[in-house]
Order: structure tokens, then C-alpha cells, then sequence
């Protein structure tokens, strides 16, 4: 009988190698099988050991390498043959990267897993461009709202957002994988800000 696999979902953190957890690169390093996203550095690759097996299923915009349902069952399949699996995804596995999706396909079918925080670009972004997300004295609420398929919440052809919560000036609001064109929060007419990236 072969050895019992498992199948970690590692979040990669924003693209900055400095803020890669020491966790997901200690799963990064002794995988037998590495399913990634489509990342900011090619560096994180390098940190697999002789032999591990390099998948690619990234997604951007309309291009996806694998579709869901084929990645979900692909991770089973891998650690089902007792294989050490690591799922690294983009920032934090759990906002907005599927890694839900994940765990419940893995769950269902009876596989060990572990979720590998990692640092979202939803927060991270806004900080390296110097804006807090949240400050005591302005800002006690913190919305993150992503623009892809969500049309209860963003209709992209005409940028009207429904803001149920936040309302009033100590809310903020992050845009999470950006929109063509800058929106309006009805709160103070303000543009949402973040850093862009191609």
C-alpha cells in the first residue's frame, strides 16, 4: 500500500519574494507535484527539489491553461497516488483564488489537505502604495470586492457597484483584479485607488 498523500493550497503572496511565508516556500521545496498559478516570479518555481512535476494552470482574463474542474480533479488524482501535492496560488488561496472551490472537491473526496495562508494582494498592494486599508481614526471597514462574474455586486459594462456596506465616510473599499476603467464609490464620489499591474 502506498503512502497516504496529501495536497497543500499555498498562498504565494503578491509577487514579492520577500513576503513569501517560510510555510509556503517549506511546501513549495518538498512537493512531488507543483500546480501553479500564473505568478508574479518564476523564482518560486526554482525552489522545487529534482523530479517534482511542474503543472501550469494559470488563468488571465478569458485564458485558462486548465479549467476548474479539471484542476480540482487533478489535485485529487495526484494526492490519491500518494503524492505530496502543492496548489500555489497568488496571494492568499482563500480571497477571491478558488482555494474554496478547492478544499471542497478535495474534502468530498476523502484527501488530507492544508491551507497555506499567504499575504493578499488586496492588502498588500495598498500598502506598498502607501494608503492604509484601515486607520483607527478614518476607516474602521474594509470591503474587497472583485469585478469578474460577480454582477450582484459589479456590473462591468456600466461600473455601478451596490453598496449595501460600506456606506459613509469610515469605509473603504478595495477593487480586487482592477477594472478597465476607474469607478466611483457613491459614498464621496471618490475614486477607488490601487496599483495596476499588466
Amino acid at each position: 500500500m502506498s503512502e497516504q498523500g496529501i495536497c497543500y493550497l499555498v498562498g504565494a503572496g503578491p509577487g514579492d519574494l520577500g513576503l513569501v511565508t517560510l510555510k509556503a516556500k517549506e511546501c513549495i521545496e518538498r512537493c512531488d507535484v507543483l500546480v501553479y498559478d500564473a505568478l508574479s516570479s518564476a523564482e518560486l518555481l526554482s525552489w522545487t527539489k529534482p523530479g517534482c512535476e511542474l503543472i501550469f494552470a494559470g488563468k488571465r482574463a478569458a485564458d485558462h491553461a486548465i479549467p476548474q474542474d479539471q484542476i480540482n480533479a487533478l489535485i485529487v488524482e495526484k494526492t490519491l497516488q500518494g503524492k505530496t501535492v502543492t496548489r500555489l496560488k497568488g496571494g492568499d488561496p482563500m480571497i477571491f483564488g478558488r482555494g474554496g472551490e478547492e478544499a471542497a472537491e478535495l474534502a468530498e473526496a476523502g484527501v488530507p489537505f492544508e491551507i497555506v495562508p499567504g499575504i493578499s494582494s488586496a492588502i498588500a498592494g495598498p500598502a506598498y502604495a502607501g494608503i492604509p486599508v484601515t486607520h483607527r481614526d478614518h476607516c474602521s471597514q474594509l470591503t474587497i470586492l472583485r469585478d469578474t462574474k460577480t454582477r450582484r455586486k459589479v456590473k462591468l459594462r456600466s461600473i455601478s457597484i451596490s453598496w449595501q456596506r460600506p456606506r459613509g465616510p469610515r469605509s473603504s473599499s478595495w477593487e480586487f483584479r482592477g477594472c478597465a476603467r476607474s469607478v466611483r464609490s457613491s459614498s464621496k464620489g471618490e475614486p477607488l485607488r490601487g496599483p495596476r499591474w499588466p
